[in-house]
């Protein structure tokens, strides 16, 4: 089954003139036959469900917010001693790129809500000094944080007492594009990464405007 996905993959990843396109990540097989001795499979891209989260102003967000746009998610926490101040770091270069793309969205997941509620995110993104309706810093529902972090974007979100903090998280940026599927996935702590990440975006800007 890996075999075909991988195939899958380079198809997507090529237009008529070889030009380079990102692929789409999770796609699934929802059936398998076979016609004429030859094996047919049927796939669905994956892509991220329906949410309801609310930011740092205490503004409803949801995949509604991102309509027509491209958009980066993480998962965090305020009180993060770990990974988070450098995926914030980095996660700013790409704000500070993009400041004046419309169509560039950041999404920020916090996995401790108990203790990061709306005014503890408010107080956090100024420190940013950051646009709110670009970066957009969530809390909500801890299963539904935890489901969607599973189960759409693919990472780990969990309660985790040996975990530095008290949570185990993935560093992960994920690239979504404007019919919510993942099209890339980096790692928020390797500013190489990052870099490969600020490339692909205008990669994906570049395809939508085609």
């Amino acid at each position: 089954m890996k075999k075909y996905l991988i195939v899958l993959l380079i198809i997507s990843s090529c237009t008529k003139e070889n030009s380079y396109k990102l692929p789409i990540y999770g796609r699934k097989v929802i059936s398998e036959k076979t016609i004429n001795g030859e094996k047919i499979i049927d796939t669905l891209d994956h892509t991220i469900s329906n949410f309801s989260f609310i930011n740092q102003d205490g503004k409803t967000v949801n995949n509604h917010t991102f309509n027509n746009s491209i958009y980066i998610a993480d998962f965090f926490f305020t009180s993060c001693p770990a990974i988070c101040p450098l995926m914030k770091s980095e996660m700013m270069r790409v704000y500070r790129k993009y400041i004046n793309e419309e169509k560039i969205k950041l999404l920020s997941h916090t996995i401790n809500p108990e203790f990061d509620t709306v005014e503890k995110l408010k107080k956090f993104a100024k420190k940013f000094d950051v646009d709110s309706n670009k970066w957009h810093f969530v809390t909500g529902d801890i299963d539904e944080i935890y489901e969607i972090g599973f189960k759409s974007y693919m990472v780990t979100a969990a309660k985790d007492s040996l975990s530095p903090g008290g949570f185990l998280h993935s560093g992960a940026f994920l690239l979504v594009d404007n019919n919510k599927k993942i099209r890339g996935v980096y790692d928020g702590t390797n500013r190489l990464e990052v870099n490969k990440l600020l490339k692909d975006i205008d990669i994906l800007l570049k395809e939508n405007l085609d």
